[in-house]
């Protein structure tokens, strides 16, 4: 009689994993999601229904990763990140079908903690900073300051948001939410943590 070890993470039955993918603890992997090769997955991340992910992917903890998104080669995602709906990344600035390109993958980097709206677009070679929200339907072409409330068409800051993602309201460049304390100083924020 053999016993079977039970897996640390939870992978649904139609989904896939190839050889050599790291999947930390309590992570849950959703149906028809297929996780390739020399990945890394942080512990008690989320993927929801029809995600791919990899290969030479490096993602942090409690990751959130909602439906229909593919996470290529180039992009990193640290801790608590979210990412919404189908949202896209790309991974070539200028991608023909019949020139191959693998060797001219920009790196994409998600800081900890920002969330990427519904149907966001983050064009390769982009980096996130801390907490930043990206609106739904944004297109994101540069980089995005920690904190920063970007929208729109390609996306543009309309204001600050706290740790707690809520929009921050300045009184004498301060503002503070449940998890901070927020100076406004020439543009950028200095963040205290309560």
């Amino acid at each position: 009689m053999s016993t079977k070890t039970p897996s640390p993470f939870f992978l649904h039955p139609s989904s896939f994993i190839d050889d050599n993918v790291i999947i930390g603890d309590n992570t849950k992997i959703w149906h028809f999601s297929h996780i390739l090769s020399n990945t890394v997955i942080g512990k008690g991340c989320s993927f929801g229904q029809n995600c791919v992910v990899g290969p030479n992917v490096t993602m942090g903890n409690g990751v959130k990763v909602q439906n229909n998104i593919s996470i290529y080669e180039g992009v990193e995602v640290e801790d608590d990140v979210f990412l919404g709906p189908s949202m896209v990344f790309t991974n070539v600035v200028n991608p023909r079908a019949f020139i191959q390109r693998k060797d001219e993958f920009k790196k994409t980097l998600l800081k900890k903690g920002c969330s990427i709206g519904a149907n966001v677009t983050v064009v390769c070679g982009s980096t996130i900073g801390e907490y930043a929200l990206i609106g739904s339907g944004a297109v994101v072409n540069k980089d995005v300051k920690p904190f920063a409330l970007m929208v729109g068409v390609p996306a543009k800051q309309i204001g600050w948001v706290g740790i707690s993602g809520n929009t921050l309201t300045f009184q004498n460049n301060q503002a503070d939410d449940e998890f901070a304390n927020y100076t406004l100083i020439e543009n950028n924020l200095k963040v205290t943590k309560k």
